[in-house]
């Protein structure tokens, strides 16, 4: 059978898509360098050494997931059953990407990140959006005025030459041509 609504979704239920986003964080962590003698290697602090890590991305999420793109995440989310699953993937993400913000080495990045992927990071941008709306309507303020007072004086205008018409179209007395010999 055809299926009437168009593509079938990618997902039938939101613990299918929870186990492909748990996957994804896990992958994220990377893995030990063992040693030849089997442990893990340590750093200088004593952290086990890790390769293949990578920080958890919006995009690489909505890769993870079989999407073509971020976009493609973000309009999944969208769907009633899975916005609460794929909102909390994303703030994990967000959650990452801030605690990287206190980082000497993670800092940029982190900013970009939440700026361009995270609701209410972007304070310069919003900041532009106000101040754009506040202009608008300053302008459509002075238009509506500009409209009020170009409309008055074509009014003014329009009656002017009205009175004039009536003037001109005013019936004249009867008279006799008696009265004008």
């Amino acid at each position: 059978m055809a299926n009437v609504g168009g593509k079938p979704p990618k997902y039938k239920s939101k613990e299918e898509i929870q186990q492909k986003i748990d996957q994804y964080f896990e992958d994220c962590k990377g893995e030990p360098l063992i040693g030849a003698d089997g442990n893990p290697m340590l750093d200088k602090w004593q952290n086990p050494i890790m390769i293949g890590q990578k920080p958890p991305t919006v995009t690489g999420l909505a890769l993870a997931l079989g999407f073509t793109g971020r976009q493609a995440l973000l309009n999944y989310q969208a769907k009633k059953e899975f916005v609460d699953t794929i909102t909390r993937a994303k703030s994990r993400v967000e959650e990452y990407a801030e605690s990287r913000l206190f980082d000497r080495d993670g800092s940029n990045g982190a900013q970009f990140s939440l700026r361009n992927n995270f609701k209410g990071w972007n304070d310069t941008e919003e900041k532009r959006l106000e101040n754009e709306r506040e202009k608008l309507s300053l302008e459509r303020r002075k238009v509506d005025s500009q409209i009020k007072e170009d409309s008055g004086d074509k009014l003014d205008k329009i009656l002017q030459n009205m009175d004039t018409l009536y003037e001109r179209l005013k019936p004249v007395p009867n008279r006799d041509i008696e009265d004008f010999e």
